[in-house]
């Protein structure tokens, strides 16, 4: 097949009205991540740049740009909760991305309910689904190609406890769609739903060969 591909140098611009990386690495699920500072102050905060890096232990983690309050708050504590941002969350998830002094308790702003948790110090958000208590493992200042620093972090954690609303399981199987959760993707405001009807399945060759 011949395509004609549009092709750029990221250094260089994209030449394109908005940035299509975000677009094209998505959709994204949704890093919203609560945290509390050493002083104890609350913070609510959604991250597009989230995802799962290992299944025993479970380490997920989340980057972000700038030494936002979130990374402060997790370097001083060594703590945070991963919430599960569902389309009925969609509004409240948004406004917690609100640039706000540090001292302001995002859940007090989007009225969601801080609930404590068994491990951390940091809230649940009792609204969410499903929340993951996580402590520290790395934070990590990204490099580029020239080795060079750059003004991001990535945040990784282990998940240390795990709450999920029994609603979503099903014979002891966790139904994804029936969560509702939420993706970034690309553009300004772009953001996807998941539901059933998108589901499609496939056996890894391993599998069919275990099978055979």
């Amino acid at each position: 097949m011949t395509r004609q591909r549009y092709t750029y140098q990221p250094r260089a611009g994209h030449g394109l009205p908005h940035d299509p990386l975000n677009a094209i690495i998505g959709p994204r699920p949704i890093g919203w991540i609560s945290s509390v500072s050493a002083s104890g102050a609350r913070n609510l905060a959604p991250y597009s740049f989230f995802n799962c890096f290992n299944y025993h232990p479970p380490i997920i983690g989340f980057s972000s740009t700038g030494w936002k309050d979130s990374v402060r708050n997790i370097s001083e504590t060594k703590e945070f909760v991963w919430n599960l941002a569902t389309r009925p969350l969609a509004e409240a998830m948004n406004e917690s991305s609100a640039s706000v002094p540090a001292e302001q308790d995002e859940f007090a702003l989007t009225g969601l309910t801080p609930l404590p948790a068994t491990l951390v110090k940091a809230s649940l958000v009792a609204e969410s689904p499903v929340n993951f208590e996580c402590r520290l493992t790395q934070c990590i200042q990204l490099l580029d190609a020239q080795g060079e620093k750059i003004d991001s972090w990535l945040v990784l954690g282990e998940a240390v406890a795990i709450h999920i609303d029994e609603s979503l399981l099903e014979e002891g199987i966790y139904q994804t769609a029936k969560a509702q959760p939420i993706l970034r993707a690309g553009g300004p405001s772009a953001y996807y739903a998941i539901s059933e009807a998108q589901r499609f399945d496939l056996t890894r060759p391993d599998a069919r060969k275990s099978k055979a």
